[in-house]
């Protein structure tokens, strides 16, 4: 029998509070009644030192510990490469997360920022563990929630941490990317994963006036993605800005390939040689890596250990077939391009750019959604602009 854990829940409310994530009375009541211990089974993962997850489920661990677990500030994996459980292994494993717990202060905060009201109708891509969805359920009555995922298994699991927290509202499996128009319009769209543009699907099942919350990663980058906010126009297009740091998997159908085969062969032959003007190691922090994916949004960072054990960084542009390396001398970075693209020419361009406009915050960038592009800007600078078109 699993403990009663009111006492965990108030404790996680009062963090949340602490935070500034929690501030509205109800959403407080939907944290305080919502057992997430419900939706972690069968299971989760938790790191191993070496690399590895080590799999903990609920059955095969101690009522208080798990309860332990399922209110830790972080997030938790509730699977590995797309189909593997912690119900199926007994030992630590190596794999790659594709499904998990958000942790609750970004996902409390996700829907806090909504500025959802009574009333109101709420479509949820990524279902995930199903944990948000209940606590949208709780706040604006299951009748007014959606929830799609993609990954049948994943629904299944959520429907019955649904069920048995007293919820009927059940995942529609199939593509988020496409919406659904069951209620449609909705007054508000929340994605729980990543995606390269805000699907214009998406803003033609919002109401005029209506919001979409959702993480942007214009160049599926793992890191350096914003939380994008914007309102749904008359027009069919929308308008809003990046509202801070956000990190969440890619969207499936979205998610880049990752990069095969030895990159050095690859980038053996350059078109031109220089010295870097801005060191690469820059695209590390959050704000240059958001800038990076827009101004070179097909691009994809690599790091490697070159055979003198020193760090290789590659930017690499398969569709364009164009690259970038670098490599450290004793005065700087080296900077190697080929192909069609100059990508490090347009990457530095936006960060030289920033900096000269003082380092402004990711919340400072602004975007416009039209079925035929993305724009992004920081205030009136000519330079800090792109455009990202459909295709």
């Amino acid at each position: 029998m699993m403990p009663d854990t009111a006492a965990e829940r108030r404790d996680l409310a009062d963090r949340l509070k602490e935070t500034g994530a929690l501030t509205h009375p109800k959403w407080r009541a939907a944290v305080e009644a919502v057992p997430r211990e419900l939706f972690l089974r069968p299971g989760v993962f938790l790191p191993a030192d070496d690399g590895r997850w080590r799999p903990a489920t609920a059955l095969g661990t101690d009522p208080k510990e798990w309860s332990g677990i399922a209110y830790r500030d972080e997030s938790l994996v509730t699977q590995l490469d797309g189909h593997l459980t912690a119900d199926r292994t007994a030992d630590p494993v190596r794999g790659v997360p594709t499904s998990s717990s958000t942790t609750p202060v970004t996902v409390v905060g996700m829907i806090e920022a909504l500025d959802m009201e009574d009333g109101h109708t709420a479509l949820e891509i990524g279902t995930g563990t199903g944990y948000s969805t209940a606590l949208m359920c709780h706040r604006l009555g299951e009748d007014n929630v959606t929830t799609i995922e993609v990954d049948p298994g994943v629904a299944a699991r959520a429907d019955a941490a649904l069920e048995a927290a007293g919820y009927s509202t059940w995942t529609v499996t199939g593509d988020g990317l496409l919406g659904h128009p069951r209620r449609a319009p909705y007054d508000r769209v929340i994605a729980t994963c990543a995606v390269r543009r805000i699907p214009h699907t998406w803003v033609r099942q919002t109401r005029p006036g209506g919001t979409i919350l959702t993480t942007l990663a214009p160049g599926s980058w793992a890191y350096g993605t914003g939380l994008a906010k914007v309102t749904v126009n008359d027009d069919g297009t929308a308008e809003g800005r990046i509202i801070g740091e956000s990190s969440f998997m890619q969207a499936r159908s979205q998610a880049a390939v990752p990069l095969a085969g030895d990159l050095s062969a690859r980038t053996a032959y350059a078109d031109s040689e220089r010295a870097a003007k801005v060191p690469p190691a820059l695209l590390e922090e959050w704000m240059p890596a958001f800038l990076a994916q827009l101004a070179a949004p097909g691009a994809q960072l690599v790091r490697a250990t070159g055979s003198d054990g020193r760090l290789q960084l590659y930017v690499f542009d398969a569709d364009r077939e164009s690259f970038a390396t670098f490599a450290e001398n004793g005065s700087g970075w080296a900077v190697r391009q080929g192909g069609p693209v100059a990508l490090w020419d347009d990457i530095e361009r936006a960060l030289i750019a920033w900096q000269d406009a003082g380092h402004p915050h990711i919340s400072t960038v602004r975007l416009r959604v039209t079925p035929r592009s993305h724009r992004y800007w920081i205030s009136d600078s000519p330079t800090l602009r792109w455009e990202h078109r459909l295709t």
